[in-house]
């Protein structure tokens, strides 16, 4: 029996600021950002919109999309590492916004809650479902992947930036994609990027005595900040050493022989920014090319001189063109979404070969999936008959097109949150109405609403 992803959906801010226009305002050669790191535009989340309501929508398109009814759900999982409460999961939320739909009650059937692990968060929610189906295969599940991936004003992240939502349909007999049940992980506890609650003493407020603020009468507040604190190039380390151990651990588990990535039709993988997969895999490229191989190898005193060669020869081109590029298209026009980047990198490459009018039915796709602190996984899936049916219903590559360019001043105003209005009238849409701030009982509730 196969079990895999049946339908999918997702929601991404109407807002874009053309990367040229930050690379201009930061002076950075635009080129360097386009070009080297594939980057065009970067999503904006706009006043009315955050990582809930991203998945609201999302979940509201499957639903509508595929006819559900609330005895079709059986668990709405998220993975996510932008959680808003650091006790109600975003996964209740989405139990509330459903009922609003189906009706008082009709939702309390339904497991839901909330997975973190940084940027691979939403891969433990989809096979945590996959492992559910498994075992009760009439039912079917919901997991959402939904962040907004925000950096720090002229860090070396902020041209990274970028939301979104990704909803994805779990069951048997699925229609897009069905995975292979092995499953190899590579995780070691770092601090390549973590998002920390950071101490400020009162008396460094001028508050002395220790006198209560804001109902705090601890000597010490707590401040959380959706900027994370993270090392660059630590981080693309850890991003590599995880990813190679986990490659060759899969390739042992599913007892490989020969070069395995020349087994899959397309590689989808983590893409922080739209050319990180092609920047880090070099390094597997050569290690498992029998013939490659001998000629660089890790001993090689100047082996990172040739592998810095290769990565920009014609036959490591021709590579990427092949196998990462269809996941690239989405990823340069939206940014990072964290959790839900190497899932809209599938969505990409399905919606780039159904384009290309070419049929990947049993053809077999490789996830390579990382998330900071830090960990991988390698798993394939095997692309089912009615894959191009299903993923024309998403309307992907059209959605990309029709967005709303911002200018420098409107994306600053957006980033230190000084807007009171929104930039776009929503429509259409869930929007966040209002954050409880008399009521001492519900004090930080967020409520939301249907526009229409």
């Amino acid at each position: 029996m196969k079990i895999g992803i049946d339908a999918i959906s997702f929601d991404i801010p109407k807002l874009q600021l053309p990367i040229k226009e930050l690379a201009v305002a930061r002076n950075i050669e635009p080129v360097k950002l386009e070009k080297g790191l594939g980057l065009l535009q970067m999503a904006m989340p706009d006043v009315h919109q955050d990582v809930i309501t991203f998945a609201a929508n999302a979940i509201t398109k499957l639903v509508k999309q595929e006819n559900l009814t609330p005895t079709d759900i059986d668990r709405i999982y998220v993975g996510t590492e932008s959680g808003l409460d650091a006790s109600k999961p975003i996964a209740s939320y989405l139990l509330a916004i459903l009922e609003s739909i189906f009706g008082d009650n009709t939702m309390t059937h339904c497991d839901a809650v909330d997975l973190t692990f940084a940027c691979i968060g939403g891969v433990d929610a989809l096979q945590n479902c996959v492992d559910f189906v498994t075992l009760n295969p009439d039912k079917k599940a919901i997991v959402i992947c939904t962040d907004i991936a925000k950096y720090d004003l002229n860090s070396t992240g902020e041209y990274t930036q970028g939301a979104g939502a990704i909803a994805m349909l779990v069951a048997k007999n699925p229609r897009i994609i069905s995975f292979n049940r092995t499953v190899a992980t590579s995780a070691k506890g770092v601090f390549d990027f973590f998002k920390p609650h950071r101490i400020v003493k009162k008396e460094e407020l001028g508050i002395t005595d220790n006198q209560p603020w804001q109902g705090v009468l601890e000597a010490e507040i707590e401040i959380f900040k959706e900027q994370p604190v993270f090392d660059g190039q630590y981080s693309n380390d850890c991003y590599v050493e995880r990813t190679v151990e986990a490659y060759y651990r899969f390739k042992e588990l599913n007892k490989t022989e020969g070069t395995l990535y020349e087994n899959w039709k397309a590689i989808v993988m983590h893409l922080p920014y739209s050319f990180q997969a092609r920047r880090m895999f070099p390094e597997i490229y050569i290690s498992d090319s029998p013939e490659l191989s001998k000629e660089i190898s890790k001993t090689d005193a100047e082996y990172f001189t040739k592998l810095k060669a290769f990565s920009k020869s014609e036959t490591y081109k021709a590579f990427i063109a092949e196998k990462f590029m269809p996941a690239e298209k989405a990823s340069s026009l939206i940014g990072n979404m964290y959790t839900g980047s190497i899932f809209m990198g599938l969505l990409s490459t399905l919606c780039y070969y159904a384009e290309s009018n070419e049929d990947l039915t049993g053809t077999t796709l490789g996830f390579l999936a990382y998330g900071s602190g830090a960990k991988s996984k390698v798993f394939e899936g095997e692309v089912s008959p009615s894959w191009k049916e299903a993923i024309a219903k998403t309307g992907l590559f059209e959605t990309l097109e029709v967005t709303t360019a911002i200018d420098i001043d409107t994306y600053h105003s957006l980033h230190k949150k000084e807007l009171s209005t929104s930039v776009l009238t929503p429509s259409n849409e869930w929007i966040l109405e209002g954050i409880e701030e008399t009521n001492v009982n519900k004090l930080g509730a967020r409520y939301y609403k249907w526009v229409d």
